[in-house]
């Protein structure tokens, strides 16, 4: 640590010396130095990568930010090793670079722009323009990166669609991992794809030969026999069904059975496996690490088929696989039916298909690819044949025949042998390919069918023998028999043979398809004499050939007996050498058939047009060996002129479209005709010269459509002759037979040909023009022939192609020249203006921007020469132009980017006296201001809006030009709209909004960047917000006695300068706000800033409210705005008049500050209460300053918090606020009183009468039906005194019902209050040491709201004590919460004092309309009587009065006062026996009028209160007050005692009541418990009665009354009021009549049955700990807290404790 830490980098290297107690000792650093900046750059990432990390660890980019830093990690260790070549670091830049970027995006980091060789671009040496580009080439590189990982991980159809429709070829790798089988000699598998739908197949075979021991033949490839199956096109992968099929031949004996010595190497077939890739083919499945598993389906053999059938009976059909059944046949079954019994035998293997055909796959994936690989070619061409891709292959199939059995008994086990020879007889070596994977073979023998007549075998193979050799080869078949037993094996011979020519006699290749051969004897002589056979018929279509021609009938020589059998073979020809077409033929083969060369090129022309694209190459190279060698004639230039048009023609369709690369390719690589121009030009112009020709019209018109290739191949043959020059001729002979060419075309023009043929002319010369015209003409007399070009051509036509021969041109070398640049600039600035201008119909907004782009980076070179007057003709021409298209395009066109960079690059290539003649082209002093006007609009709207966020360097670079244009118009501005006479308000208005929008423009705060980025933004471009914010001072200081017509509209704007943390621009800046307050006061009538005052107030809350919303904004709320009141303080207290006034608004700017800061803090806070308390807090202030537009405003966010956390009853206050500001009057409200969310104007009376509909509604959701009635109350009054609404008072008053009937009859649980201090430091100011009521939610117990309130301060710590803190902890950093549940007081309204009130209306008084809540805390005083504790058992009450009532528009208000009182022991016992008695009363009350409740209740507490087992209690309070000792030691309290004595007695007629009631409801169960409980009450009644009187009741107290619908409506008793209205007697009572098995008494039944009677809601009357105080004594035993607790709680009812103790 300190001196002792060792400082690392990122891949520096540390030698560990030693290792001491746990501690690493003695290291070595060693810093190698960086070799590469590449590789600085990776370092550095690496080294913030952490810090990115962290920041987005809770996203879900953690993966992605983790794979690329590994990426990167491997990346550089490849660049440091050193070890590779120039080419592959220049690629490995170049990943790396990649990877940045697609990090820098996903991070939100900015984009970063490089030139191609991977380095950063400099904005100062490159062009806006350029510039601009390369920000949209790298953010689409991006985005394309962005978008394959989506569709990698989400969607793999829009995956597939998207990779099917940009490439053409695709290749699939296959790996076979394993194969499991048990077969027991060696065997060969035959892999390839397969189309079931039409049963064929679409590759050659992948072939596999495995041992006897079930390993591959090359053990070294266990586990790793990869194939790749190429040249697919997208038409191959999107069939309908596509299968991986695998024929396994057994290569041994004729049968798996033991016996005598057997034939061997013969090839059986033994099983099939199929496996449906349709998914893969599809894209929908790629995961090139899973196995597949293909099961495996074995053949049975021919014995195993007849037990079967012996056994099986025969109506039965057989599902076993024949062993003679054709293979292709088996895995057909198998694909239909998809059952396979596999037994868990069969292959393992991997899958992945790869985009683009062998040379790409092999160089995108060389992980997957390489030289082990096994390539399996399709058995046909792929989409694209490229030029150079030769192939020469012919796929023989070996399909089926039928052979005689001879002498023999049974069919013959037929083999089929093919080999290739050659017209002498010798074989062609190693010229037969069964498989890829495996070298060529000589000959190729067949799988055997077992005694099969007609054997069907389907075996395909490749042959490929040399293309010069093709035409003296043939297909050589012959066919054996083949025993089971060696001996006789050895004796058979061939019986037959075939043959087929591989090429026709026309020259043509063995067309493709199926060939009937004949097959002959071969048991004579002569028979493999190849020139003996060759010479007769080797097909049945040979012989029918020969009879067309002879016209008989064709009878077999007899050289070569034919036999009786057949055979079947079909033939596949893919070569690009090879051609079954005769008339291409011709044309190949043109020179040794010279003298037909007319006829060739024009049957050429009838070809069909996929047989030309295959031998693309071929044709072309043809014709223009034709053109080349026959160059001193002109006899058949025309017609190789118009068969290369036709085969331009043909690649142009759509239908080869795509072969346009190949096209392309062969151009610029294989093209080798260096005079092919001369012909070419020729014949063109002379077709362009004669269109009155009708032969020629057409062939014009079909030229025409190949002019482009048509120029290309001049082109480049003049390009090739500069290479030699012996062969090139007089440079001025090509360039006047050009010019001659155009000048042919202009002519054209002029004739009067078919419009579309005129437009086709102009379009395809426009298009090409520039392609030759560096090779044939000087650069002088260019401009004369595009002049004449783009005159002749109506602006309404050909518009696209017209600017983009002018894109060509600027481009080209010729626009460098300052000279010719004078002439072609008027006709661009022309062009451009004309389709730029306001009254253009359809402008080709592309292609203007695309030319005018090219336009503007040319001058902006520096290699070009002078360019002022260049740039001063573009400012004139079309600086108004571009600023109206992209005012009038819309702002999510695509376009809308390229023609901001336009308009920056022209403001930034104009100098000062540029701006200055600009001005004063303008006519009238009017268009200069129309033109101030749409600037600044234009310049405000566009900061920010069109380029993307993360190109930083692109908008800075716009920022800067922008400063710069801005502060040359404020030059205007100060020299022509200065004096009174022109001074133009608006005008001013949109120049200081337009600068005070740059200023604060996000770009700029550099706040908001690191250091490092701020750092190189301050070098490369300055401070730009404080050049503006100089600019704005002064331009506001200029406009002296204009001033006033700014306020207040510019308070705002500059309110939002000063809030800028730039310390020169606020010392700058702050004092406009004193000269605004001086100008008021001076120019008002008042002599005051009032107006000024109060925008300044609503501005300052829309800042704070809906600001920034960033952290670092936040904060510079915080620490620097108060600067800002204490600068204005200073301003204030200088001057004469507004010292007072100033000051004050100072000040009250600092409390509103306070306030908006805190909301501002809590904005997003999780918290919603936070958010109300900041919210009430800003809304008192705004209502202290009688600012009721802001009040209001923000009385609606309290609301909506309210609503959103289902706060009704608060909701309802709210607005009550709302609405407390109208009256009732027809008085139109004034905007600022009517909500956000009302358009409708409204009187105040309708506005109040919708609040309190509102008001009431949410009422009755929080079940404030007391409250609602209130408000009904008022409504109805108004609706019939002065509305006389009848219909709409009849509402209210049915409302009113519903909700009198809810309070007596619906559940409404009371809510719990609690006392929350939050003490400490860490707290926010409006929560800090300050002490809450809260009001809990229905069912919200202390527990459920402590630990709500504890999430919202996981770093708080909960107080364990009740009791104040001490300042240790108030003034500590920490957060201490504590939290406990206070009871409320009940006030009872004046109205109900004295009277019997239901409980249900009583109870809710118990809860709401209250202010004072209690706490109380039981304390002892003195020493401890273990006799009795009550005497020394003292009650600390702590009441709390809150700031307001509730329920309020809050749920918690603060803490006003605090008051502590200590209740004596006495004054205890006298309160534990009120609630006592009044829960024994109203108890007794509840049994009587509901019959339905339990009983259980009632014999608890009566039990408790009797029964002598516990009457401690009583004991325990006459030992403790009644005794001589404590009323001589406390006179006083001899008042308090009596109290306490009629209290006791009170217990006995209560008790009485219901022990008689208990008598009537008790069953036979209960008897013996209600005897017993009258022998014990009559105890204690004598006892009572005798020590402390007889208490009698008033009827009016006890009787149940009835309500006018018969109801019972059972009023609640408090203690106090049965105390005070009964009557005491020291006589003794009379007999209650109390029996032990009823009551004689009076019968509590009445009229009205117990189901009819109403049962009252609540009746939670205190604290059931301080309760028990009465009745548990020190020597008890038995606790009565049960007992003597009230009724259990519903789950509805929460029961609310009096107080509470510790």
């Amino acid at each position: 640590h300190g001196e002792q830490e060792l400082r690392l980098q990122v891949g520096d290297t540390v030698h560990i010396l030693e290792k001491l107690e746990g501690e690493w000792q003695n290291m070595i650093l060693e810093r190698r130095p960086v070799q590469c900046v590449c590789d600085s750059v990776v370092l550095f990432l690496l080294y913030t990568m952490p810090l990115l990390f962290c920041q987005f660890l809770i996203s879900r980019l953690v993966s992605s930010v983790q794979q690329m830093a590994y990426s990167l990690i491997e990346y550089r260790s490849q660049i440091v090793s050193g070890t590779l070549p120039k080419d592959d670091l220049v690629e490995l830049k170049k990943k790396v670079t990649a990877k940045i970027d697609y990090g820098n995006r996903i991070l939100g980091l900015d984009l970063v722009v490089r030139d191609e060789a991977g380095n950063m671009l400099d904005p100062d040496r490159t062009s806006t323009v350029s510039l601009f580009q390369a920000h949209e080439t790298a953010s689409r590189s991006v985005d394309d990166r962005i978008q394959e990982e989506k569709m990698r991980l989400q969607n793999l159809e829009m995956r597939r669609q998207t990779l099917f429709s940009s490439v053409h070829t695709y290749s699939l790798l296959m790996n076979l991992k394993n194969f499991v089988c048990n077969i027991g000699e060696d065997a060969e598998l035959l892999m390839s794809l397969y189309d079931p739908d039409q049963s064929e197949f679409i590759s050659e075979n992948f072939l596999v030969r495995w041992d006897s021991m079930g390993m591959p033949k090359e053990i070294e490839k266990l586990n790793n026999l990869p194939a790749l199956f190429t040249d697919l096109s997208s038409s191959d992968l999107m069939r309908q069904r596509l299968f991986l099929v695998c024929q396994i031949i057994r290569v041994g004996s004729m049968e798996l059975k033991e016996g005598k010595k057997q034939t061997g190497g013969l090839r059986r077939p033994f099983g099939v496996a199929v496996m449906d890739i349709t998914d893969v083919a599809h894209g929908k499945i790629d995961d090139e690490d899973k196995q597949h598993f293909i099961p495996f389906q074995q053949i049975a053999m021919e014995t195993y088929i007849r037990q079967r059938q012996i056994i099986m009976s025969p109506l039965i059909p057989s599902r076993v696989i024949g062993e003679n059944e054709p293979l292709t046949a088996v895995f057909n079954k198998v694909i239909a039916t998809r059952e396979v019994n596999h037994k868990g035998q069969g292959l393992f293997v991997t899958l992945k298909l790869l985009p683009g055909d062998l040379a790409q796959v092999r160089k995108d994936f060389p992980h997957l690819v390489d030289r082990s690989t096994a390539i399996v070619r399709k058995m046909g061409f792929p989409e694209i044949i490229l030029p150079g891709n030769v192939r020469n292959d012919i796929y023989v199939t070996l399909l089926q025949g039928e052979f005689d059995r001879g002498k023999k008994k049974t069919p013959k086990n037929v083999e089929v042998i093919l080999s290739v020879h050659d017209d002498e007889g010798n074989p062609m070596e190693k010229a037969i390919f069964p498989g890829a994977g495996y070298d060529g073979i000589t000959e190729y023998k067949s799988v055997i069918y077992y005694q099969v007549k007609q054997p069907c075998w389907n075996e395909t193979v490749k042959v490929t023998i040399p293309i010069e050799d093709v035409c003296r080869c043939h297909l050589r078949v012959m066919f054996r028999h083949r025993s089971s037993q060696d001996s006789r094996d050895k004796s058979e011979k061939p019986f037959g043979m075939a043959y087929v020519k591989l090429m026709r006699g026309d020259g043509t290749t063995l067309k493709d398809g199926r060939h009937e051969l004949f097959v002959y004897k071969v048991d004579v002589k002569k028979a493999d004499d190849a020139k003996v056979y060759l010479s007769l018929p080797a097909t049945s279509a040979e012989v029918e050939q020969i009879q067309r021609q002879t016209g008989k009938p064709f009878h077999h020589s007899g050289v070569i007996p034919v036999t009786k059998d057949s055979f079947q073979i079909a033939t596949l020809t893919c070569s690009t050498k090879l051609t079954q077409n005769v008339d291409l033929l011709g044309l190949l083969n043109w020179r040794s058939n010279s003298q037909d060369l007319d006829q060739i090129l024009q049957r050429l022309m009838e070809v069909e047009g996929g047989e030309i694209v295959k031998f693309l190459q071929d044709t072309l190279d043809a014709l223009f060996n034709i053109m080349m060698e026959t160059s001193e004639k002109d006899t058949y230039d025309t017609l190789v002129f118009d068969a290369l048009v036709f085969i331009i023609t043909l690649i142009g369709d759509i239908k080869f479209q795509h072969f346009n690369p190949v096209l392309e390719t062969y151009i610029s690589k294989h093209f080798s005709a260096t005079l092919a121009y001369r012909k070419l030009t020729k014949v063109l112009n002379y077709y362009v010269g004669h269109p009155e020709e009708p032969s020629l019209t057409e062939r014009l018109y079909t030229a025409l459509k190949a002019l482009k290739y048509l120029f290309r191949f001049i082109v480049q043959s003049r390009v090739l002759s500069f290479r030699f020059p012996e062969n090139s001729e007089d440079p001025g002979a090509f360039s006047n037979s050009i010019r001659l060419l155009f000048l042919s075309f202009n002519t054209l023009m002029d004739r009067p040909l078919d419009e579309g043929v005129k437009i086709k002319v102009k379009c395809a010369v426009y298009a090409y023009f520039l392609s030759v015209f560096g090779f044939c003409m000087k650069k002088s007399v260019i401009h004369v022939l595009l002049s004449k070009f783009i005159e002749s051509i109506p602006d309404s036509q050909f518009v696209r192609q017209k600017l983009g021969c002018m894109c060509k041109i600027i481009e080209s070398d010729l626009f460098k020249q300052p000279d010719c640049r004078d002439v072609l600039l008027p006709l661009v600035n022309d062009q451009l203006s004309g389709q730029l201008d306001d009254h253009s119909s359809k402008p080709d907004y592309e292609a203007c921007v695309q030319l005018l782009s090219t336009v503007l980076d040319t001058l902006d070179r520096k290699d070009v020469g002078p360019t002022r007057v260049h740039i001063q003709q573009i400012m004139e021409r079309l600086l108004r132009r571009v600023n109206r298209t992209v005012i009038s395009m819309d702002r999510a066109s695509p376009l809308i980017g390229h023609y901001l960079a336009c308009m920056t690059a022209i403001l930034k290539q104009m100098d000062d006296t540029h701006y200055t003649h600009y001005i004063s082209t303008f006519k009238t002093r009017q268009d200069i201001i129309d033109f101030l006007m749409e600037t600044f609009i234009m310049f405000k709207d566009l900061m920010g809006n069109v380029f993307p966020a993360d190109w930083m360097v692109m908008n800075l670079v716009q920022m800067q030009v922008f400063l710069r244009a801005i502060n040359q118009y404020s030059d205007v501005l100060n020299k022509l709209f200065l004096d009174p006479v022109h001074f133009e308000l608006q005008l001013w208005n949109n120049y200081f909004h337009l600068t005070v929008a740059f200023l604060t423009h996000k770009t700029l705060q550099l706040e908001s960047f690191s250091q490092e980025k701020r750092t190189k933004i301050l070098n490369k471009y300055g401070d730009m917000r404080k050049d503006m914010g100089f600019r704005i001072r002064d331009m506001w200081y200029n406009i002296g006695p204009h001033k006033m017509k700014f306020i207040p509209s510019m308070v705002g704007p500059i309110l939002e300068v000063t809030l800028v943390p730039e310390p020169e621009l606020r010392k700058d800046t702050i004092p406009i706000f004193f000269d605004m307050m001086q100008c008021e006061h001076n120019f008002s009538p008042a002599r005051t800033f009032e107006t000024f005052e109060n925008e300044l107030i609503t501005k300052l809350d829309q800042e704070v409210e809906g600001g920034r919303g960033d952290e670092q904004y936040k904060y510079f709320f915080v620490f620097e705005v108060h600067r800002v009141n204490a600068k204005l303080l200073e301003h204030c207290r200088r001057h004469r008049y507004l010292s007072h006034s100033g000051e004050e608004l100072a000040l009250l700017l600092s409390s509103l500050l306070k306030n908006l800061l805190a909301y501002r803090t809590i904005t997003h806070d999780e918290s919603p209460e936070h958010r109300m308390s900041c919210t009430v807090n800003v809304l008192n202030f705004y209502k202290e300053k009688k600012r009721e537009d802001i009040y209001i405003r923000y009385l609606y966010k309290l609301r909506d918090l309210h609503l959103d956390c289902e706060n009704y009853t608060e909701a309802a206050y709210t607005l009550l606020l709302h609405a407390e500001l109208l009256e009732w009057s027809d008085k139109p409200c004034a905007p600022h009183l009517i909500p956000r969310d009302g358009e409708h104007v409204w009187t105040q009376q309708e506005l109040k009468e919708r609040l309190f509909q509102e008001i009431i509604c949410y009422l009755d959701k929080g079940k404030m039906w007391e409250k609602a009635i209130e408000l009904g109350k008022q409504l109805a009054k108004m609706h019939e005194i002065h509305m006389f609404d009848f219909m709409e008072l009849s509402e209210l008053l049915k409302k009113q019902a519903k909700f009198y009937e809810q309070i007596m009859h619906a559940m409404r649980p009371q809510p719990e209050y609690f006392a929350v201090g939050y003490y400490g430091l860490g707290f926010p100011s409006f929560l800090r040491n300050k002490m809450f009521i809260y009001r809990g939610k229905e069912y919200e117990w202390l527990e459920d709201f402590s630990l709500k309130l504890l999430s919202q301060f996981p770093n708080a710590v909960r107080m364990t004590s009740t009791a104040p803190p001490g300042d240790d902890i108030c003034n500590s950093p920490g957060q201490h919460i504590q939290c406990f549940t206070v009871k409320p007081v009940l006030t009872v309204p004046q109205r109900f004092k004295d009277k019997g009130v239901p409980e249900q209306i009583l109870n809710y008084y118990r809860h709401n309309e209250v202010d004072q809540f209690q706490y109380s805390r039981p304390f002892r005083k003195g020493e401890k009587d273990p006799d009795n504790e009550f005497a020394t058992m003292w009650i600390e009450r702590t009441t709390y009065i809150t700031a307001y009532r509730f329920p309020g528009i809050l749920k918690w208000f603060e803490v006003k006062s605090v008051s502590v009182e200590e209740i004596s022991p006495l004054m205890n016992a006298i309160e534990t026996m009120e609630m006592a008695n009044e829960k024994l009363s109203n108890l007794v009350q509840q049994q009587a009028c509901d019959r339905s409740l339990s009983i259980n209740p009632l014999s608890m507490m009566l039990s408790g209160i009797v029964d002598p087992a516990v009457m401690g209690g009583f004991s325990n309070y006459e030992k403790a007050f009644f005794t001589d000792t404590y009323i001589q030691e406390h006179p006083g309290d001899r008042e308090r005692i009596g109290v306490l004595k009629q209290l006791i007695a009170l217990q006995i007629p209560l008790l009485e009541d219901g022990i008689r009631i208990h008598g009537e409801k008790a069953t036979e169960q209960l008897k013996p418990l209600h005897n017993r409980l009258v022998t014990c009450f009559r105890d204690l009644r004598e006892k009572v009665e005798k020590l402390y009187g007889v208490i009698t009741l008033p009827c009016s107290l006890t009787e149940k009354k009835k309500s006018r619908v018969g109801s019972v409506v059972l009023p609640y008793i408090m203690s106090s009021t049965l105390r005070r209205m009964s009557t005491a007697s020291t006589l003794s009572s009379t007999s209650s009549g109390l029996s032990s098995g009823s009551s004689d008494g009076p019968s509590s039944q009445e009229s009205v049955s117990p189901d009819k009677q109403q049962r009252p809601k609540s009746l939670q009357l205190g604290d059931r700990r301080l309760t028990l105080s009465l009745f548990q004594g020190v020597s008890s035993q038995l606790s009565l807290s049960n007992q003597l607790s009230p009724l259990a709680a519903s789950p509805h009812t929460p029961n609310t404790p009096r107080s509470s103790s510790t």
